[in-house]
């Protein structure tokens, strides 16, 4: 059961970032995807791993199980950040989308 414990868990998904515009209109895309944007997971034992997306806003990591505070480098933008702020990893594969606000008003 031991090395359970020790297992990696791959992680992905997608990051958004928005809103793009100051004005959200019907029918208008008003976020779009993060690219080339790097997160930032602080493991609560101390380690420290980093991603960066894609183009199309798209991140993959391996991580092991436990909980995680999230950022972005090269720190919190304008806005509220990025959401969520802690995750916890546990299953083998695992998803989990982030919203990154611009603070555009």
């Amino acid at each position: 059961m031991h090395v359970l414990a020790l297992a990696l868990v791959s992680l992905h998904g997608l990051v958004m970032q928005g809103p793009t515009q100051p004005v959200c209109q019907d029918g208008i895309p008003c976020s779009k995807p993060a690219a080339n944007v790097q997160l930032v997971f602080h493991g609560l034992n101390g380690s420290t791993v980093i991603a960066r997306t894609d183009a199309r806003g798209r991140y993959a990591l391996k991580l092991r199980r436990g909980t995680y505070t999230v950022d972005t480098l090269p720190g919190r933008r304008i806005g509220s950040g990025l959401q969520p702020r802690r995750i916890t990893v546990r299953r083998t594969t695992q998803r989990v989308d982030f919203d990154l606000d611009t603070g555009i008003r």
